[in-house]
């Protein structure tokens, strides 16, 4: 289950973006520091094609992909050193899949904080990169040593040099012109900074005919090293309280769409470079989260460890092509079913059959 670890200063709505995403009430108060223990919580991937097979399939049990979010306490300057709730936090963040920086871009008399969104980033940024600068600093001296008696460790002990030049300069290493390796070599540092990173840009309803010219700034500091979005985090909170059919009635009404959970899904899943396959029978339909680039093991090591060491062979159709077929059974009858081995890349929206042995 890929993890996703909201940030943000206080008063930006990362709590109330939280309780959009999952359906949630976590207590979101214009106050600093509302969020004292970091909430954790897991919200369903909606996938119109998972539904589609299971109904053809007559499964009995329908599972979706799931993700995981984590809402963690508001950051302020100083973090790294401590301040406000600092370090605690800091730490809620470091296994994470990606950060998602939440970005205030609304404004409200009543609740205090700066409503420039580029301040947000500004001082979210500064915060991370020095909090990682002191664990690189760290391990390199640790790691220095090491390396002295173990050769391997010459990768990563340079990979940390990189990343101390970068992050003493002020930049994150996700804004960084490190190499794809370096970063893989940076992996067991857990940097804050070393992962990608989602923008979401929290606008009021008074600026939702405005939206795009709200990001743009942003965008443009961000110049494609990040995703970007903007939400209007406290419409997309109230309607997720409300029941299915009256919270897909007010987000049409509103122009919202097929709400924040699933534009937030989108981007998340092109950020992480995510991709989705189908298993599917009587007993149940599931979707199955793989990375882009994954072969047929791989994909079916999601379901099993064993599926994947024991790999045969799969088979495979494309679920539009499943649905055109009639069934699986059908699908197989007409030739369209294919079987595809080690080496198969899985494609987004593939429903596969795993044959294994072990």
């Amino acid at each position: 289950m890929e993890r996703f670890g909201f940030v943000g200063l206080p008063n930006s709505g990362k709590s109330s973006l939280y309780n959009a995403l999952i359906g949630s009430d976590v207590l979101a108060a214009p106050y600093a520091f509302a969020t004292t223990d970091s909430n954790v919580g897991v919200a369903k991937v909606v996938d119109p094609r998972l539904d589609a097979i299971a109904e053809l399939s007559g499964s009995r049990t329908v599972t979706p992909a799931s993700v995981q979010f984590i809402d963690i306490g508001g950051l302020v300057e100083g973090a790294s050193r401590g301040e406000g709730l600092g370090n605690r936090f800091l730490a809620g963040i470091r296994e994470v899949d990606a950060v998602v920086f939440v970005l205030r871009a609304f404004v409200n008399p009543d609740v205090p904080g700066p409503t420039d969104p580029l301040e947000h980033l500004r001082v979210l940024e500064i915060e991370l990169t020095l909090a990682d600068l002191e664990s690189v600093e760290n391990r390199l001296v640790k790691r220095r040593k090491s390396a002295v008696q173990d050769r391997s460790l010459a990768g990563e002990v340079a990979a940390l040099e990189a990343a101390a030049d970068v992050l003493g300069e002020g930049v994150p290493i996700y804004r960084s012109d490190l190499t794809a390796e370096q970063r893989i070599n940076l992996r067991e540092s857990f940097l804050l900074t070393n992962r990608p990173v989602l923008a979401v840009v929290n606008i009021g309803e008074d600026q939702l005919d405005t939206a795009d010219s709200v990001i743009k700034p942003v965008a443009a500091e961000l110049d494609g090293r990040a995703g970007v979005m903007a939400v209007c985090v406290q419409l997309e909170a109230e309607a997720a309280q409300l029941p299915a059919e009256e919270r897909a009635e007010m987000l049409d009404g509103l122009g919202l769409g097929e709400g924040a959970l699933g534009r937030f899904t989108h981007a998340a899943y092109d950020l992480l470079g995510l991709r989705t396959f189908f298993t599917t029978g009587d007993k149940e339909t599931r979707a199955w989260t793989f990375r882009l680039g994954a072969t047929a093991p791989v994909a079916a090591g999601r379901i099993h460890t064993d599926f994947q060491r024991g790999f045969i062979r799969a088979d495979v159709i494309g679920w539009q092509e499943l649905l055109d077929a009639g069934g699986w059974t059908k699908a197989k009858e007409l030739g369209v079913m294919r079987t595809e081995g080690r080496d198969y890349l899985v494609a987004d929206g593939d429903v596969m059959e795993i044959r294994f042995n072990v």
